[in-house]
């Protein structure tokens, strides 16, 4: 190599060396390195973690060599301020030929032979090429096992979060208890995680798990909320059953009206709730369960109430709508009797009798609506000529 040859690749090899550097100092600084340093690994994580740290080890070894072949350039390109052809020469040996020496590893003494083991001799290039790969190797591990815990381990802060949430609100309400499964089922997932991530599979179990916390959660927080508005919500429940009494009497109120009117099933006789949801707001005053059952009866009544007022009021419009249909149909034998006049079937016996039927269903008392209904359909056909 001529003087500026060298010059040239002592240069790139000391900025070579300096990014090196820097990537190594990056490597240990990483957050995950530093934690799986002085982590109890197992499973699929411990066997790429050693593998890794064999790795890395080969890497500090590739790099101290590849330094000390450096330091020896340097030091004799300093010695003198023009090297001359012996100086020249041997660093071209040096920067070009394979200088770096490799010691041999120990082996486990029955791995062992009583021949000599040879050192491996590289050169620069080879040995870069060479810390590039365990470099990888090691950065690779690094970013599986990374993206599993980035990917879990919020999820188990969260879950534990929730957890403790559930524990201050059972505190809070002064009853039950968070069941010791679920924290020891979180403890477990947490510990499988962190000693392997790459073979644990707990995606499933943990959400399940945060599942089972939500729910805990929100019905604890929904116990609180009926514990404090308790009282109020007795006022506003007691106010509602007086709706549906009211609705419910409405309903037995057009049910009397109606039936002298129009023939009714048994079943059409309206059937009151108001007493039943009044005993079971005694049973809940005086129940001793906790305010989770509680409120959850509490809300329930609430929606049994409002369902029974509707009910109710559904019902009273239904009776008298029967009065208005059976006023709709005799307005329809009425239509079909002007329409018989017009067509001069007045007189026609059919006709006649049909209408007269028509006429007795629906002026008697009670109205039988269905025979009325199809006597009335009967007769505008016959005025129609059979169509209808």
């Amino acid at each position: 190599m001529s003087r500026e040859g060298v010059e040239h690749a002592l240069r790139a090899r000391a900025d070579e060396r300096d990014r090196i550097s820097g990537d190594l100092l990056d490597l240990e600084s990483h957050t995950t390195y530093q934690l799986l340093k002085g982590a109890s690994l197992r499973g699929a994580t411990g066997g790429r973690w050693a593998a890794a740290q064999e790795s890395l080890a080969t890497l500090w070894s590739l790099n101290d060599a590849y330094r000390s072949v450096l330091r020896e350039a340097e030091r004799i390109r300093g010695a003198r301020s023009r090297p001359g052809a012996d100086e020249l020469a041997e660093l071209t040996a040096l920067l070009t030929g394979p200088s770096v020496v490799l010691r041999a590893a120990a082996k486990p003494v029955e791995q062992r032979s009583l021949l000599p083991q040879a050192d491996e001799r590289l050169t620069l290039d080879e040995t870069v090429t060479r810390m590039d790969a365990a470099f990888r190797e090691v950065t690779s591990a690094l970013t599986d096992i990374d993206a599993v815990w980035n990917a879990v381990l919020p999820r188990l802060d969260a879950a534990e979060a929730d957890l403790r949430h559930v524990r201050d609100l059972v505190r809070e309400l002064g009853e039950g208890s968070v069941p010791a499964d679920q924290e020891a089922e979180l403890a477990r997932l947490r510990a499988s995680v962190l000693e392997d991530p790459l073979g644990a599979s707990v995606e499933r179990d943990l959400d399940r798990l945060a599942r089972l916390l939500a729910d805990a959660r929100t019905e604890l927080e929904l116990a609180l909320t009926v514990k404090g508005e308790y009282a109020r919500r007795r006022e506003d429940l007691l106010a509602a059953l007086d709706r549906v009494r009211a609705a419910e009497s409405e309903a037995r109120l057009a049910h009397g009206a109606v039936v002298v009117k129009i023939a009714l099933p048994p079943q059409a006789q309206p059937r009151g709730r108001a007493d039943a949801l009044a005993d079971e707001l005694t049973a809940l005053d005086a129940s001793t369960g906790t305010w989770v059952l509680r409120a959850k009866r509490l809300a329930a009544l609430e929606d049994d109430a409002r369902r029974a007022a509707e009910q109710s009021h559904a019902t009273a419009r239904a009776l008298y709508g029967l009065v208005g249909r059976r006023d709709e149909l005799r307005g329809r034998l009425g239509a079909c009797q002007v329409m018989a006049v017009r067509k001069g079937l007045a007189e026609d016996p059919t006709a006649s009798d049909l209408y007269e039927r028509a006429r007795a269903l629906l002026w008697s008392a009670p109205c039988d609506l269905t025979k009325a209904a199809a006597a009335v359909e009967t007769y505008q056909r016959a005025i129609h000529g059979g169509k209808g």
